[in-house]
């Protein structure tokens, strides 16, 4: 055996290489999620600049609307997750996710200037991302083993991130195109690109169905998935987190006006972090399977309460500009996917869908609370102070989730 090794040392390189691969249903949503991202990306470019100062918005109104498009579908998370644990079709579920909400991009078309009926859009829009999230996510930890999983979600979050950075350009070329407040424009062409995602996840993504079949799976399972070991702890932490995240627009808006920059470079604000997010998803995710998931998702943190410093301190101009933005980048790029890798190794395989959507339902309730305090903040005191309070807030956060997150490992290891 030994002679046969050394013989053909090929044999352990390759198998190496195979070890480090990641496998072609990670690289298949990937392309779902950049598509999506674009169109995604293309609307939250410009939104901030549509509300705010195309419908003249108020901070307050800005923040309650911010918040709902990520915080106000938390049941349909779960029931999203439930229903593909339930029936082991992740790739169906997120499939409807995917479908509705690229109609929600013909919403805000027939929406027009009603702040509700922009509301009831983002809601669908939102509904759709609660639906698939959990599922796509889960298929990523069942399609990849558990030392990999930061590699596998870095890879996709890197993919997902490259939609991200081209979205905003792409709504930049349709308003140069279109003309500078032909929004409406930006919505259909998002639509198209979104319905273009959801061929691709029906024709390439494959669903992970087991020979044998899992453990049942019910409600009386999925309401008592919060006292299986780690998971309650993990919920905390990740609730605590999404409370001191206050959203792109606000963090855009500031820097639009203390990097005095000009309406039309707003939409490429988002570029800027996207491209940092784009270069280090991956080496990230590898270094949480190194080093600790922990570690990498608190540094994260830490960068995001330098940016919230950085918008009031004394630098200003380009200078801040490029700095925020790297920081930025960095969070993002430190903690989305990085998350997820923690929890798909604390979650149960027969829940893995609906764990996810739990602790994407925790962080997204936190932000939706965080959202609208921020912009109260703002308008209240404003937004010096504002940001001053979050930032110290994500000081003290790190310290207590970091206590959270040892008690974590420690229970998934006993």
């Amino acid at each position: 055996m030994y002679l046969s090794t050394v013989s053909r040392p090929e044999v352990a390189e390759v198998s190496d290489r195979r070890k480090r691969r990641v496998s072609s249903n990670v690289v298949a949503l990937g392309a779902v999620s950049l598509i999506t991202d674009i169109s995604s990306e293309m609307v939250t470019a410009v939104l901030p600049l549509y509300l705010v100062v195309g419908l003249g918005m108020t901070p307050v109104l800005y923040g309650a609307i911010d918040g709902l498009y990520t915080g106000a579908t938390a049941l349909l998370r779960l029931v999203g997750g439930f229903v593909a644990d339930r029936t082991r079709r992740h790739k169906t579920v997120a499939g409807v996710g995917y479908g509705v909400a690229s109609l929600a991009k013909l919403g805000l078309i027939a929406a027009g200037n009603s702040v509700a009926g922009i509301g009831a859009a983002i809601t669908a829009d939102r509904a759709g991302k609660g639906l698939r999230t959990g599922p796509r996510d889960a298929l990523i930890t069942l399609s990849t083993p558990q030392d990999q999983l930061g590699r596998a979600f870095g890879v996709h979050r890197s993919m997902d991130a490259l939609g991200a950075f081209i979205g905003p350009l792409a709504a930049v070329g349709v308003l140069m195109w279109a003309g500078s407040q032909e929004f409406d424009a930006v919505f259909f062409t998002s639509f198209v690109v979104a319905a273009f995602g959801v061929v691709v996840l029906v024709l390439f993504v494959r669903d992970h169905r087991e020979k044998a079949p899992p453990k049942a799976v019910d409600i009386r399972a999925a309401l008592g998935l919060v006292r299986h070991k780690g998971v309650g702890a993990l919920l905390l932490a990740a609730s605590l987190l999404g409370l001191v995240v206050v959203g792109d627009g606000f963090v855009y808006l500031l820097l639009q006006k203390r990097g005095d920059l000009s309406m039309g470079w707003f939409p490429l604000l988002a570029v800027g972090t996207s491209l940092v997010y784009l270069l280090l998803a991956t080496p990230l995710g590898v270094l949480a399977d190194k080093i600790g998931r922990a570690k990498v998702m608190l540094s994260g943190y830490f960068a995001l309460a330098l940016v919230y410093l950085a918008l009031i301190g004394p630098i200003d101009g380009i200078a801040l500009t490029v700095a925020v933005l790297l920081l930025y980048g960095f969070f993002y790029a430190a903690t989305d996917g990085v998350l997820m890798a923690l929890a798909g190794r604390v979650l149960p395989k027969e829940l893995r869908a609906t764990g996810m959507a739990l602790v994407q339902t925790g962080q997204a309730l936190a932000y939706l609370g965080s959202s609208v305090l921020f912009g109260l903040s703002w308008q209240l005191w404003g937004p010096t102070a504002a940001c001053a309070a979050a930032g110290g807030a994500v000081v003290v956060t790190i310290v207590v989730t970091a206590l959270i997150f040892a008690r974590v490992n420690r229970s998934v290891q006993s």
